[in-house]
């Protein structure tokens, strides 16, 4: 495990799994989130975002968490692992109110200075749609990739099991 992207639904734990792998594995963390959105929710133009993306694709380990389909096809070509984090709705609706409460004023560790943690209707709606609308197509590209290994958890206590397996402390 050395180039490993991480994808999932709003509040599942993508950004924390990164940052506990990074540790333990001791591989450079990147986040879409931070990469996407600049200081106070200013996005970046597709073309600054892919350029980014790319620069860190050239580097020889990384983990990268976020989904961004226009970033997916050369992030999982280089991937040698991928992580689905593919929760159900209920518990990732509690992850982003939870994430919204915990950071209420204040910008996440994952994210550009400035973006304080916000909630509403528009990101409720797309979580809350993500496993009937995102997650067959995540699986179905998932499905037609080789050579790479793909881990699809379905709730946390898969994800801890494995965690426990492969990088025991």
């Amino acid at each position: 495990m050395k180039k490993i992207t991480i994808i999932g639904n709003p509040g599942a734990g993508k950004s924390t799994l990164a940052r506990q792998l990074g540790d333990k594995l001791n591989i450079p963390v990147y986040h879409m989130d931070s990469l996407y959105w600049k200081p106070n929710w200013q996005p970046s133009e597709d073309t600054e975002l892919i350029q980014k993306h790319d620069e860190i694709l050239k580097q020889d380990s990384w983990i990268i968490d976020g989904n961004y389909s226009a970033t997916l096809p050369k992030r999982f070509a280089d991937a040698d692992t991928i992580i689905f984090l593919n929760y159900s709705t209920l518990r990732t609706l509690y992850g982003i109110t939870k994430r919204r409460i915990q950071y209420r004023n204040r910008t996440r560790p994952d994210m550009a200075e400035g973006c304080h943690e916000r909630l509403n209707l528009d990101f409720i709606r797309w979580t809350k749609d993500y496993n009937k609308n995102k997650a067959p197509k995540m699986y179905k590209r998932l499905a037609n990739l080789t050579n790479k290994d793909i881990h699809i958890f379905e709730n946390r206590k898969q994800l801890t099991d494995w965690l426990q397996q492969k990088l025991p402390n």
